[in-house]
């Protein structure tokens, strides 16, 4: 979509142009802008469809007898198994406590939410970073072996999904992803100056 700017004349007969004014412009999405925000939108989707399973059971991760609705637990499973790494016994105390739980899930929906909209995406880049930092803790991926002597079967060392999760968040909340398809624009019109909201 072009916009062309309102000419006036001066006076000395040469025409002058005055540029549209922002509210009017629309700017049409690159394929950059594009493919950012299929990524954006996906990476939501996991964030929210981890959250939904474990609200309501939905079978896959999570059997409808362990729904958080029915009184399961979203992170006992996961953080009771942890037999790997420096911070096992820290996640077992952890494992199944009422606040755990809570941080747990509003995370993750508020993750998903806020990144399938494409608002708060710094916010979400911060809290979903320090989500799937704690769960690569979890995971311990340095360790060959678990304390009950099984093969980790950890892939690599370093870097593995949750890593690659977090630099996805951070690199949607550098590059302003929520501005096409999502609500981007009008959440940072809304916050103003309060940039660390964006």
């Amino acid at each position: 979509m072009s916009i062309r700017p309102e000419e006036k004349k001066t006076t000395s007969g040469h025409r002058a142009t005055e540029p549209a004014p922002v509210a009017d412009f629309v700017a049409e999405p690159t394929t950059a802008g594009k493919s950012l925000a299929v990524l954006r939108i996906a990476t939501g989707f996991v964030f929210l469809w981890a959250f939904l399973d474990k609200l309501f059971g939905l079978g896959y991760a999570t059997p409808s007898k362990g729904a958080w609705l029915n009184g399961g637990s979203p992170t006992k499973g996961f953080l009771s198994g942890v037999h790997v790494g420096p911070f096992e016994s820290m996640f077992h105390t952890w494992a199944g406590t009422w606040w755990a739980d809570w941080l747990f899930m509003l995370g993750l929906g508020a993750i998903g939410i806020a990144v399938i909209a494409g608002i708060g995406l710094r916010l979400s880049a911060v809290a979903g970073s320090l989500m799937m930092l704690m769960m690569w803790a979890a995971e311990w991926p340095f360790a060959q072996s678990m304390s009950t002597g099984e093969a980790t079967h950890s892939t690599n060392p370093v870097i593995d999904y949750h890593i690659i999760y977090a630099l996805v968040l951070i690199a949607l909340a550098a590059a302003s992803a929520g501005h096409t398809w999502g609500l981007g624009r009008r959440w940072a019109d809304a916050v103003g100056e309060r940039t660390w909201l964006r």
